[in-house]
């Protein structure tokens, strides 16, 4: 299969597909174009730590769905395939509702081809998830970075937070500022939870 023929599947209302990618926010937002009065500077006051990366992992089903999962640090293997349990769940109750299989498209990154991750394929698909990985260099065929790029862009740029916890809040808050907006739904996967 190629992801014109899944965009279509998809579109056709034949399967569920899902684009996951992770990206990284901190507590100093890139800052936007702005206006200020002529003569005057735009002034940003910037904490004085930086702050731990909130990384997040997200999976876009297009004009339908927004799942992610929020982490302070780097994704590891375990958190990722916590997180795709959650999905092989999800793709399993939708395959006894529905009869649709879960396609999800993601890139190369070593844990999404781990050994460790390797030993669950099958299990998956036997729930009804499938992976689909896509030709290196290619993040422009992952649909979710626009969903990153907007998040960025429109819900958080030129933001300073004071610590991570706002910015969590802030994260939250703008994924479902673009959701109402896109028509979309959101579930949060909850990484500390049992």
């Amino acid at each position: 299969a190629d992801l014109d023929w899944l965009l279509w599947s998809h579109s056709a209302g034949e399967i569920c597909l899902k684009f996951l990618d992770e990206s990284g926010f901190c507590l100093w937002s890139p800052v936007s174009y702005s206006y200020a009065r002529t003569g005057q500077q735009k002034v940003l006051q910037q904490t004085k730590k930086r702050g731990k990366r909130l990384n997040i992992l997200g999976l876009y089903s297009l004009g339908v769905s927004f799942d992610y999962g929020l982490k302070l640090g780097s994704f590891k293997g375990d958190s990722y395939l916590r997180l795709m349990n959650w999905q092989a769940n999800q793709a399993a109750k939708r395959l006894a509702k529905t009869g649709q299989i879960t396609v999800i498209v993601q890139d190369n990154h070593p844990i999404h081809k781990s050994k460790e991750v390797r030993q669950y394929w099958n299990q998956w698909q036997e729930q009804g998830l499938y992976l689909f990985h896509l030709p290196t260099y290619s993040s422009e065929m992952n649909l979710i970075e626009v969903e990153w790029h907007q998040i960025k862009t429109h819900e958080l740029a030129g933001r300073i937070f004071e610590d991570e916890y706002d910015l969590a809040i802030a994260v939250i808050n703008g994924i479902e500022a673009r959701a109402q907006k896109r028509k979309y739904s959101t579930e949060r996967f909850l990484f500390n939870s049992a």
